[in-house]
């Protein structure tokens, strides 16, 4: 279907009904200039009582208020006549300047008041009343209002209202002229503007495409979507140059000349590596400068901390082992005596091998030993079920750290590092297979010289969703203690769960035949079937087995986003089964998809200020992965409510670009999280999917229950198929080089 075309209505602001603060979105009325009354919604930051305005957006019927003009952007004109002037700082619009004010500023200046105001901010102490530093904030409060007005007439067919406040607020007063001399600037993380838009701007200014801002943005540009979308932390230089060349529609030689004065400057950054002599890697500064850190602070860890003796260990054993009345097998022992012994230890291992039982009696000894001890995990369903597994709290590694958004200009940023490190000297991180290269380089910034830091993870899953595969170049450059453990204790190997998910790690089919156990398959080799069975298992079939409280239980795991039984078919048929649209059901259409009362719900990026509630407590942050139900919905405030386990976080309307419905999810969203029952679609797919380490991944998220849905073929597919995708790093060769440079001091 056509775009609806965009429409253009303007007018005097008569009334602001309603703002967020937060993010600027507001509702309005306005007199049209046929005298008509215009309600307009939408991100409209500064808008105040008295300015006439230029709005530019479609008309929509809201189920509750009727017609309104929903605004993408808009324009601001400053009113001229001297009745306007004043209602306009009376409205409060200008900081400091309430209506007495505003009255004696009409008063003295008349028609001149903000020509005085921005320029001449002095004469306003020469009313009774104003200081000197009152006359230069109210200023300051006008300037700012101009200078975002200024940016977002400039910007406004390439970006709307909010991005225009942002980039003002990054760059400031002289945000025009910045973007005028290098538009590129724009491709900010932080500002929500990606290099293609940033490239439609510098067009429409008419820049040559062979510009140096332009082509060292192109090379940036394609390092950074390969971080993100591949997980790369570097490229070989003529991957680098070839798609860099493609991107711009400019010649190799110029793209060749802009790496090597990028890579003089210091922007980029060469490293020469093992199997790449023909053509270097090719890092940004940030990213080659995070992996030495890593490499070399690990390093500084392990040869840098108090260490036990074997006897000393072997005593601190027994004394848990009486207390807990149980005998640790060998593999445990030597991951805890390698825990007591070096400042790095990883132990990895899959489901049942007991990797929870090393981690709870390296608590106990540390305990009795009087070190202070934190638990963490990436992300928030890790860290709870950690806490829940070993009887002490545990944190997200952004909560460790104290992750916050800086005011001036929204930047992430860690509270605890270097200058301000971590109270603890014994950190255990569990799922440090999620650990990327900036979290990874974060956590250590933050950690003490003589800390013990201790990873557990399985290296058999999918990696890290971020840039990097920390956890595997640990384990390949064998510097580092590692203990792995393999051996399945008896009570684990009564579930198939366990015993399935090893099958398939050994490149062996899992059993299907059974029908008593916690394992199932139900095949259906027609694939239209698959999310109809799936649908049906849900809404009757397990309900009538296991009785209605399963529903809650179940979330469905699924290779892909798209195709017969991806998350975009799955989440509407089981919207359509599990949460059907009532009258008197109040829901919010977004896009293409309605929200409402009781659907179940992901945040799909992190959001460190959404704010909620737990026990009477406040709070802030939703992370990434992260999945509730909708309580609550109120539209003449554009707000929702949404319970995360036991937190009610508070939504507006504008942040439903963060939530998807998560009645399915995929495989790499449901990373470090475990669900009581997983039920797991079983067919085609793209190709790069259907991985022995996805499905192998996907089985081991569930604690209870397992039930595979689909094509038999496809199962043994994934089975065979042990190709991992290949990352470029360098962290394994800078830590050999590094270890080396140690042995030589």
């Amino acid at each position: 279907m056509a775009e609806p075309i965009r429409e253009c209505v303007s007018g005097v602001v008569e009334t602001v009904v309603y703002r967020n603060e937060r993010n600027d979105y507001a509702v309005i009325e306005l007199t049209g200039d046929d005298d008509s009354m215009i309600t307009a919604t939408g991100i409209l930051p500064y808008v105040a009582e008295g300015e006439e305005v230029i709005l530019y957006g479609r008309w929509v019927t809201h189920a509750a208020y009727g017609r309104q003009f929903s605004v993408e952007t808009f324009e601001k004109r400053l009113p001229s006549d001297v009745h306007a002037i004043l209602r306009y700082l009376a409205s409060g619009a200008v900081r400091g300047v309430g209506p007495s004010t505003a009255t004696k500023i009409v008063s003295r200046f008349g028609e001149d008041s903000f020509d005085v105001i921005e320029n001449h901010p002095e004469w306003l102490s020469d009313i009774p009343g104003i200081s000197v530093k009152k006359a230069a904030a109210i200023s300051e409060s006008f300037r700012e209002q101009t200078g975002v007005r200024a940016v977002m007439m400039f910007c406004r067919d390439f970006v709307g209202a909010a991005t225009a406040t942002r980039v003002y607020k990054r760059f400031g007063a002289g945000a025009v002229g910045k973007i005028r001399e290098n538009p590129y600037c724009l491709c900010d993380g932080t500002l929500g503007i990606g290099f293609e838009k940033a490239d439609e701007i510098a067009a429409s200014l008419g820049m040559d495409k062979n510009a140096a801002c332009r082509l060292e943005s192109g090379l940036r540009y394609v390092l950074q979507y390969n971080a993100m979308a591949n997980g790369h932390t570097c490229l070989p230089a003529d991957k680098l140059t070839a798609s860099t060349t493609a991107l711009l529609g400019v010649e190799q030689d110029t793209v060749l000349a802009a790496l090597d004065a990028a890579l003089n400057s210091g922007k980029l950054v060469s490293h020469p590596a093992e199997g790449f002599e023909e053509t270097p890697l090719i890092f940004l500064e940030e990213a080659a400068s995070a992996e030495d850190y890593v490499a070399r602070k690990l390093l500084l860890l392990d040869r840098y901390c108090a260490t036990y003796s074997h006897e000393d260990v072997e005593r601190m054993i027994g004394m848990v082992e009486a207390e807990q009345g149980i005998r640790y097998a060998e593999q445990q022992r030597h991951a805890i005596h390698a825990a007591m012994t070096g400042g790095v230890l990883i132990v990895t291992g899959g489901p049942g091998t007991g990797k929870t039982t090393v981690v709870m009696a390296l608590l106990r000894i540390f305990e009795h030993l009087g070190c202070q001890v934190a638990l963490a995990a990436p992300t928030g369903r890790a860290a709870k079920r950690m806490s829940e597994a070993g009887g002490h709290e545990a944190r997200t590694i952004h909560r460790m750290l104290e992750m916050e958004r800086t005011a001036e200009e929204g930047e992430l940023r860690f509270n605890r590092n270097e200058r301000n490190p971590l109270d603890e000297n014994v950190i255990i991180i569990d799922e440090a297979s999620m650990l990327d290269l900036p979290l990874a380089a974060g956590l250590l910034r933050a950690v003490q010289n003589g800390t013990r830091l201790i990873l557990i993870g399985d290296v058999d899953q999918l990696p890290s969703v971020g840039m990097g595969n920390v956890l595997g170049d640990l384990l390949d450059c064998g510097v580092f203690s590692t203990v792995c453990l393999s051996e399945i204790f008896r009570q684990s190997e009564r579930s198939l769960i366990v015993t399935n998910a090893h099958r398939i790690n050994r490149g062996e089919m899992p059993r299907l035949d059974e029908t008593d156990g916690d394992f199932f398959f139900v095949e259906r080799n027609v694939e239209e079937q698959i999310a109809l069975t799936v649908a049906a298992l849900i809404e009757t079939r397990l309900p009538r087995v296991y009785g209605e409280e399963m529903r809650d239980k179940i979330q469905v795991i699924t290779p892909s986003r798209k195709g017969r039984a991806g998350t975009e078919v799955l989440n509407r048929l089981l919207q359509e089964r599990i949460n059907p649209a009532e009258i008197g059901k109040d829901e919010i259409r977004f896009r293409d998809a309605a929200f409402r009362i009781g659907d179940r719900v992901m945040q799909i990026r992190n959001n460190y200020e959404i704010e909620w509630e737990k026990n009477g407590k406040q709070g802030n942050g939703i992370f990434n992965g992260d999945i509730g139900v909708i309580e609550r919905i109120e539209k003449q405030s554009e707000t929702l409510w949404i319970r995360y386990d036991d937190r009610l976080a508070t939504y507006d309307f504008s942040l439903l670009e963060e939530l998807e419905h998560a009645y399915a999810i995929t495989v790499h969203k449901s990373q470090g999280s475990e669900y009581p029952v997983v039920i797991l679609p079983m067919y085609a797919c793209a190709p790069p999917l259907l991985t022995r380490n996805l499905i192998y991944t996907a089985v081991t998220r569930a604690r209870e229950m397992v039930v595979l849905v689909g094509r038999k073929d496809i199962v043994a597919r994934m089975v065979e198929n042990n190709r991992h995708d290949m990352r470029y790093t360098c962290l394994h060769h800078r830590i050999l080089k590094a270890a080396k440079d140690y042995e030589n001091i």
